[in-house]
């Protein structure tokens, strides 16, 4: 079959850190960096009001910018930087040297500064002497960046749509044309000039480009204004005249502000001679280096480059130069860079020799003099990322990779055109080149990059048996997307296709899902191919949770060794880190939803949450009304990492009572927190949310977790009686044995978190397991007994319980994330630090009345 290329979605950050590549440095693209600066320079002086002193001013200089802010200092202060102050541009008063003349206004120190009129008054007799000096040689910022629509704007911002701005002509370094700019991205400039609208001859320039002047700058410097030399004849005289003049007109009403043109680079002398042989990137061919002649010589600034062509019905290829024009080389670079250089057409021999080339053509060589920068790189380095403008079609930026560096020339290979090219040179001064992030921070389209797929093969009748259609496969090797398999023949096409699987928001999310981000998920994804279809599901699902990277281990967990499926890399972000994992989907249409379902089981969530079921308005599993413990039937799966009581071995059964004892402390445990939370019993104790690092110490006196149980012990259970019952006087006598006789490490034992966590289960305890009469009279203190249901409670009966503890600061937060009372019931100790942005302190008190509520359900309305 026929491949073919389709673009696909392309972030920086995401490509970058997949292929651990780097981005050029952003200080390497000084046109970029020279874009992005303010409109005021340090040293600009202003006139700005004294604090508590009416009508009175005095002068400060401009220290430094930041965006829209000015650090001053005023004048007299010298270095002395102790009493520089910050101003905004938009919302201060500022003005221009010269404004308070002109307004009748005073000049004069701040009264209360008596540092300031102190050092004055000692080396001048009064302020106006102190200013002539301070303001002489010295420059002020324009008015019109001081107030009205341009005030506080960037250089590059100050360029607007439909500004009329002079173009140097591409072959006549005297003539000069008006261009009206119709778009500007970031200081890439969209023009078309004056007389010509037609968007077939638009052109794209840098404003920083120094073919770029001021309108009248041609006039004031006796430079002839005439229409381009190569669009000359599209227009009579008369209409590029009329067409100049209406458009000199409308620009005087909005002149563009001169600060544009403040860090235009003024041109260097050039040493060059006609006649003079030198190198240089082809202009019409960027990918080749060329020799080239001085064929005219206009000025001290300006000459004329033409490609060396020494056949006799030639067209030459010229262009101007400057001394600092980009790609322009002394001879020999290419043979010292180790860089092929182009044979001149019609030269006849085919090894190429400068020696032999300029005694051929009587000339001489360019001396180095003439090119002080050839070997200067800007910190490009090769396999470095940026992007780049395409040379075949400049309106076009594209993913560009450096492919080497030589001196000053960058080789790019430019990613996602339909039609491969050559690696294109670039100078390292070009302003055709951008940092990693440019397009997007300037909302311009990038061209994305392309990958191979291959069509459906044509619907095509055959009488075969079905075995021979589809060619025999392991399961798990990777699905070829440019395979030759008939994919959208008869059965192969259900095989490998799902239809849409639908997220059912209304279903229980479980205690990794965050609900509130699963309601913002669509309804449905698909229909396509089941790998395709599941990983973006599965995405979404990742990105809905409370922590991501832990979601990302329970489903490298989800796996049958019967399904036939293909690796796919499941990506994660939390708290600026992030996650990536393999994990191996199904990819025929009959698994997945048994996928489906297991992926759920992991979770801990409805089986119905996702899936190829739709749930209108209300579950199958009914699990909106009823209490979590209905899902801990996942546990008779044992799926993943074995829990801390399974079945080892059966030869020892030396100490039977201790075992039991340590086995119901941990089901009671993770038993009370199923029956509410929905978590698994047979989780393993480092993925508790609740019980970090307490449980191995304390079990550890018990004897190996792994340690051989009765099948009777091993039997899940589903009522709520029992966790009371059998787990929690072993729990309080292990508690007693600790309170008296502590261990070595009785400070880590008896921590506050500790603390917190015991008294939930010392509240329901009998008479007899009491630690001491004083803590009896604590817990009944503690003890809370509901009127209601905490499972109907309203959002704004949990705000009134919250109010009611210590905890009342936080019941605004309640009330603003609409936590009900089974919300209530479902927080632990992580999901309120992450979701309600809590230290730990303040947490874990929060975790103890919230497992006061939880132990008054339990002895009140679990049963």
């Amino acid at each position: 079959m026929d491949c073919v290329e389709e673009e696909m979605d392309f972030n920086w950050e995401e490509y970058l850190e997949e292929t651990g590549a780097t981005a050029a440095p952003h200080t390497s693209f000084r046109h970029v960096e020279l874009s992005l600066q303010s409109s005021f320079q340090p040293g600009m002086k202003l006139e700005v009001p004294n604090k508590g002193s009416l009508d009175t001013y005095w002068v400060a200089t401009i220290i430094t910018t930041c965006g829209q802010l000015l650090l001053l200092r005023y004048c007299g202060y010298g270095d002395d930087r102790k009493a520089d102050f910050w101003c905004d541009i938009m919302t201060a008063e500022l003005h221009p040297v010269g404004w308070c003349a002109q307004n009748n206004k005073m000049l004069q120190p701040p009264e209360d500064n008596v540092y300031l009129r102190a050092v004055i008054k000692e080396k001048y007799s009064d302020w106006t002497e102190f200013l002539i000096k301070e303001l002489t040689g010295s420059r002020t910022a324009p008015a019109n960046l001081l107030e009205g629509p341009l005030r506080g704007k960037n250089t590059v911002d100050l360029i607007e749509v439909g500004c009329v701005l002079e173009v140097r002509d591409a072959f006549e370094p005297s003539m000069y044309w008006a261009a009206r700019v119709q778009r500007n991205v970031g200081g890439r400039l969209c023009l078309s000039y004056v007389g010509l609208n037609d968007p077939a001859y638009y052109f794209w320039m840098f404003y920083l480009d120094t073919r770029l002047r001021p309108l009248g700058w041609a006039k004031e410097n006796h430079l002839s204004m005439e229409p381009p030399t190569d669009l000359c004849g599209l227009r009579s005289k008369s209409e590029w005249t009329e067409a100049l003049d209406e458009a000199t007109a409308e620009a005087l009403n909005s002149p563009l502000p001169l600060e544009v043109f403040k860090d235009h680079a003024d041109l260097r002398t050039h040493s060059f001679r006609a006649g003079m042989k030198l190198e240089m990137v082809s202009p019409t061919e960027p990918c080749h280096i060329c020799p080239v002649s001085v064929t005219k010589v206009y000025n001290e600034y300006y000459f004329q480059i033409t490609v060396d062509d020494l056949t006799p019905e030639n067209l030459p290829t010229s262009v101007v130069c400057h001394a600092d024009s980009p790609g322009i080389l002394p001879v020999q670079w290419c043979l010292k860079n180790g860089v092929g250089l182009e044979r001149p057409q019609g030269f006849e021999s085919q090894d190429f020799d400068w020696a032999d080339y300029l005694k051929h053509t009587a000339t001489e060589a360019a001396p180095d003099v003439c090119f002080p920068n050839a070997y200067q790189s800007r910190g490009f380095c090769k396999d470095m990322w940026l992007e780049a403008v395409n040379p075949i079609q400049p309106s076009e930026l594209c993913v560009a990779c450096i492919t080497q560096v030589k001196g000053r020339l960058l080789w790019l290979r430019l990613e996602g055109l339909t039609k491969l090219l050559a690696d294109c040179i670039v100078d390292v001064e070009s302003m055709d080149i951008f940092p990693v992030g440019w397009c997007e921070a300037n909302s311009y389209p990038l061209m994305p990059l392309l990958k191979t797929v291959c069509p459906p093969q044509r619907k095509i009748a055959v009488v075969q048996p079905e075995k021979q259609l589809v060619p025999s496969q392991p399961a798990d090797a990777p699905l070829n997307l440019c395979s030759s398999i008939a994919m959208e023949t008869g059965l192969v096409n259900g095989k490998y296709c799902c239809s849409q699987l639908y997220v059912n928001h209304r279903c229980f999310s479980g205690p990794y899902l965050n609900k509130g981000r699963i309601a913002e998920l669509p309804l449905a994804v698909g229909p396509g191919k089941c790998a395709l279809v599941l990983k973006e599901i599965l995405t979404m699902l990742i990105n809905s949770a409370y922590k991501p990277g832990r979601v990302l281990r329970e489903l490298q967990m989800v796996e049958d060794p019967q399904w036939n499926c293909q690796e796919e890399i499941l990506k994660a972000k939390y708290k600026g880190k992030s996650y990536r994992s393999s994990m191996r989907i199904v990819r025929v249409a009959e698994e997945v939803s048994e996928f489906c379902r297991r992926v759920c089981e992991r979770l801990q969530c409805c089986p119905n949450l996702f899936g190829p079921i739709l749930v209108s308005d209300k579950c199958p599993e009914n699990c909106s009304s009823q209490t979590k413990t209905k899902y801990t039937y996942y546990k008779k799966r044992k799926v993943g990492r074995p829990s801390l009581g399974e079945n080892t071995h059966d030869g020892d059964v030396s100490k039977p009572e201790r075992r039991r004892k340590k086995r119901k402390a941990i089901f009671v445990q993770k038993k009370r927190r199923s029956s509410v939370l929905g978590y698994q019993t047979t989780e393993s104790l480092q993925d508790s949310d609740f019980y970090y690092d307490d449980e191995e110490d304390y079990f550890g006196e018990s004897g190996s977790e792994e340690s051989s149980s009765s099948p009777h012990e091993q039997a899940p259970v589903h009522s709520f009686k029992e966790a009371p019952r059998r787990g929690r006087p072993p729990r309080r006598a292990a508690l007693q044995r600790r309170a008296t006789h502590p261990g070595p490490e009785a400070t880590d034992r008896l921590s506050p978190r500790r603390t917190t966590r015991s008294v939930s289960y010392n509240q329901n305890q009998t008479a007899k397991h009491t630690h001491t009469k004083a803590e009896n009279v604590e817990e009944e203190n503690d003890r809370l007994v509901l009127e209601r249901n905490p499972l109907e409670w309203s959002v704004s009966d949990v705000v009134d319980f919250i109010t009611s503890t210590d905890c009342a600061s936080l019941a605004k937060i309640f009330q603003e994330q609409d936590i009900d009372g089974q919300a209530l019931l479902l927080l632990t100790l992580p999901t309120v630090q992450e979701c309600m942005d809590l230290k730990l302190g303040p947490a874990i008190k929060l975790c103890h009345q919230i497992e006061r509520v939880k132990v008054a359900f339990y002895s009140q309305y679990a049963n």
